[in-house]
């Protein structure tokens, strides 16, 4: 199969997948989706915090059916039997958490050269309250490399239901690319940074 039609499989695949949950978890909360006119064309980093099993679903209704988003998802759900078929099949980038994962950024930029969106939670884990687990810096430092735009996305942590669950989309930024090459520890304030504009979207801390 040509690489266009597995795009279209996939594709074809992942807008089943949406509509079929999309549907379910409508039976059990309503969603208030705000910032959708944010989203950029073309290719962008999706930036949320993550809680949830479920935020993956959450930012894909956030962003539409005919956004296809490609998540990076940690490796060992592509080696679990039957799940591992549909990640792949739901276009989703592997990703070892334990090391610089090259393959990992090489997917990333392939889908950024096809104008494609790719979504990343930062925080590399499930983390129920902001700041409990420093950032990775993945996220900036492709995005940086790349010049594509960051999305930052707000879900809520707390979820109950049969409640209204508000998910807000950002402003879009731009990580400025500099002549030489950031320490350590500057990227891992770039990190931070993208982390606060995620935790200013919650419409709990503004109050």
């Amino acid at each position: 199969m040509s690489h266009k039609l597995k795009k279209k499989a996939s594709y074809k695949f992942y807008r089943g997948a949406f509509h079929l949950t999309r549907a379910f978890f409508g039976l059990f909360c309503w969603l208030d989706i705000r910032g959708q006119d944010k989203i950029p064309k073309g290719a962008a980093m999706v930036c949320s915090n993550h809680s949830s099993l479920t935020d993956p679903l959450f930012v894909a209704f956030a962003f539409g059916v005919n956004c296809f988003l490609h998540f990076i998802a940690k490796i060992e759900l592509f080696k679990i039997p039957v799940l591992s078929c549909i990640v792949v099949k739901l276009g989703a980038i592997s990703v070892d958490r334990d090391m610089q994962d090259i393959e990992t950024i090489k997917q990333t930029l392939s889908h950024f050269k096809k104008g494609e969106k790719v979504a990343i939670f930062p925080e590399g884990t499930r983390a129920t309250h902001y700041n409990q687990i420093e950032p990775k810096s993945g996220a900036v430092k492709i995005a940086e490399r790349a010049g594509v735009p960051i999305v930052p996305i707000f879900v809520p942590r707390r979820k109950k239901i049969f409640q209204k669950l508000t998910l807000i989309i950002g402003e879009p930024y731009q990580v400025e690319r500099l002549s030489g090459r950031r320490s350590a520890e500057e990227y891992q304030l770039l990190a931070n940074d993208l982390m606060s504009r995620i935790e200013s979207l919650n419409p709990e801390a503004a109050c």
